[in-house]
């Protein structure tokens, strides 16, 4: 027992440790470089800046016309939408699925594994937005971002249902509920620790995509703030401590997030496999 004891405290060590160097180093290098003027920059060094420059972040906000607050605009935008989409279709297609035992079911569950493996095709797709003259909407847009997590979505969702008697729909028919009312009134109140997760999860993809909206959603108006990245390389390729202040000002937020609710995602997918 204490040697076990002792491995527990070995590995929460190393992981710690491990942790530390994989996650938090790289963010305090991007951040005292963000703050040193263009030469002590370059050095790419992780000492701290002689003098702090504060105005670094001013200048980044400030270039191709506040170009950064268009991109966090839209980005929100598109994340709120996509997950609206998102927990709308997954839980509801989990629900159908998971309570479903037929051959359909075994189709659907073989096409959202294939939805998990392969990718999208793009010049397809394009050329299908365009003839629908979609392309380059926020409609499409969203609708590519909630297809692109879909399939894990609703894996997530099939997972948690498992852990929800059956006894409780039965007791619902018999009162007069319909299938609609049942999932909408007592079903989906009990998906909130899963929903919570998928949220979470599905924010920092979304708006953290660099790709889709790269394909879909071209345009200076519709940039998103990984766009502005992409675009300030090239901008920016001598001034590391301006780079590096956009990186900040991008990773931030969804930071701040995942840090707040790392337990609830945890939880929100513990709960079901352990309650199944």
């Amino acid at each position: 027992m204490k040697k076990r004891k002792t491995l527990i405290w070995i590995g929460d060590i190393v992981g710690c440790v491990t942790a530390f160097f994989i996650f938090v180093v790289p963010f305090l290098f991007m951040l005292v470089n963000a703050l040193k003027d263009r030469k002590g920059a370059n050095k790419l060094s992780i000492s701290l800046p002689e003098t702090y420059m504060w105005d670094n972040f001013w200048e980044v906000i400030q270039t191709r016309n506040y170009q950064i607050i268009t991109a966090f605009k839209n980005s929100a935008l598109i994340t709120i939408a996509g997950l609206f989409v998102l927990v709308f279709l997954g839980s509801m297609a989990g629900y159908v699925i998971q309570r479903r035992r037929d051959k359909v079911v075994r189709v659907a569950n073989f096409l959202i594994m294939l939805g998990l493996m392969l990718p999208p095709a793009i010049l397809p797709t394009i050329k299908l937005l365009q003839t629908m003259h979609l392309y380059k909407s926020f409609f499409s847009i969203v609708i590519m971002e909630a297809v692109m997590e879909l399939p894990f979505t609703i894996m997530l969702y099939e997972g948690y249902l498992s852990s929800i008697p059956r006894e409780l729909e039965e007791a619902a028919c018999i009162d007069g509920c319909n299938r609609l009312g049942m999932f909408g009134k007592i079903i989906f109140p009990l998906l909130k620790p899963i929903t919570a997760t998928v949220i979470i999860l599905n924010a920092v993809t979304i708006f953290n995509d660099f790709s889709t909206p790269l394909y879909f959603y071209p345009g200076s108006e519709n940039a998103t703030v990984q766009l502005t990245l992409y675009n300030f390389i090239g901008q920016f390729s001598s001034s590391y401590n301006l780079l590096f202040a956009d990186v900040v000002l991008i990773v931030l937020p969804m930071l701040i997030l995942f840090i707040i609710f790392n337990r609830r995602i945890v939880s929100g997918i513990v709960e079901g496999s352990v309650k199944g």
